[in-house]
C-alpha cells in the first residue's frame, strides 16, 4: 500500500535543556510492522507518547491518516489503539470488566464474541474473572495486548509488546501480531529492546540515540551495511559509538546518490 498512515516532520519535545526526541521525521505507509529502537533514555516512550498525543510536542508536526492530529486526536484515535507495560488498567476491576469498558469505548460491535476470541488467542480466558491487580507482569502484558487488539485498529503502537512474557507465551505474541498485521493490512509501529525479535518480525527499524532517529532500513540492509552478523550487534555498535550511526546513514546517502 502507499497510503501514507503516519507521517512525523521536524518532532521534538524539550524538557527545558533536555532534549528527549530532536527534530526527527519518518512516514510509514499502510501495512508492515516496524521497530523503533533505541537504549533507556533514547526517546522511544516519549515518540510513542507524542503520536497517541498524551504528550504536546515542543515542535513539529504530527499527521495519522491523513489528519492533523494536534487538530483532530478524537478522530485518528479511533482507528489506532496501543498498549505498554507501563500503563496500568483500572486495578479493582476484573479483567472481564476492563475489557467490556473499553470495548464499548471503542464502539466495539459484539462485544461477548469479540472479548471470546482475544481470550482464546492470546490464552487470558482463565483470568478473565480476575481482578486486574492479582494478575502477574506477564498476564497484565497480555491484557493490554488484548485492549490494543479490541478494536481491530488500522494503527497499532505497541512499547514492548513481549515484557515480562515467557519464551512460549512471547512467541505465540509474536505469531498473533505477524497474522494480525498480514490479515487486516495494518500498521504496526513497536518498541522493542528484543532485538531477536525485532529481526524476526519487522520489516523496517529506525534506531534512535538521544533523542534522533541515527539509522533506519530494514534489519537485514542494517546488518549488512554494518557487517554484523545479527541486528544485536548493530544495535550494539550504535549504542556505544557517537558517531556510528551517522556514518551509517552517511554511507547509505552516499550510495543512495551513486
Amino acid at each position: 500500500m502507499n497510503e501514507s498512515v503516519l507521517n512525523v516532520e521536524g518532532l521534538s519535545k524539550h524538557y527545558g535543556p533536555i532534549r528527549a526526541v530532536d527534530d526527527i521525521s519518518f512516514q510509514l505507509h499502510g501495512g508492515g510492522i516496524h521497530g523503533l529502537l533505541g537504549a533507556n533514555g533514547a526517546g522511544k516512550t516519549t515518540t510513542l507518547a507524542m503520536l497517541l498525543g498524551l504528550v504536546t510536542p515542543t515542535a513539529g508536526r504530527i499527521t495519522i491518516f491523513g489528519l492533523d492530529l494536534s487538530r483532530h486526536r478524537y478522530q485518528c484515535l479511533q482507528r489506532m489503539n496501543f498498549s505498554s507495560p507501563y500503563v496500568e488498567l483500572p486495578q479493582s476491576l476484573s479483567v472481564r470488566e476492563n475489557l467490556t469498558i473499553y470495548a464499548r469505548l471503542y464502539g466495539v460491535r459484539d462485544r461477548r464474541r469479540r472479548l471470546r476470541q482475544l481470550a482464546e488467542e492470546l490464552a487470558i480466558a482463565a483470568i478473565m474473572d480476575r481482578k486486574y491487580r492479582t494478575l502477574s507482569a506477564g498476564q497484565k502484558t497480555r491484557v493490554t495486548l488484548a485492549k490494543a487488539l479490541l478494536n481491530e485498529p488500522e494503527l497499532i503502537l505497541l512499547d514492548e509488546p513481549t515484557a515480562s512474557l515467557d519464551p512460549d507465551v512471547a512467541d505465540r505474541i509474536r505469531a498473533l501480531l505477524m497474522s494480525y498485521q498480514r490479515r487486516t493490512g495494518a500498521t504496526v509501529l513497536l518498541s522493542s529492546h528484543n532485538m531477536t525479535e525485532v529481526e524476526r518480525i519487522c520489516d523496517h527499524v529506525m534506531i534512535m540515540r538521544t533523542g534522533r532517529i541515527v539509522d533506519r532500513g530494514e534489519p537485514a540492509a542494517l546488518i549488512a551495511r554494518y557487517g554484523r552478523a545479527t541486528l544485536e550487534q548493530v544495535f550494539l555498535d550504535i549504542a556505544r559509538d557517537e558517531n556510528g550511526g551517522r556514518r551509517a546513514m552517511s554511507r547509505e546517502s552516499e550510495a543512495a546518490h551513486v
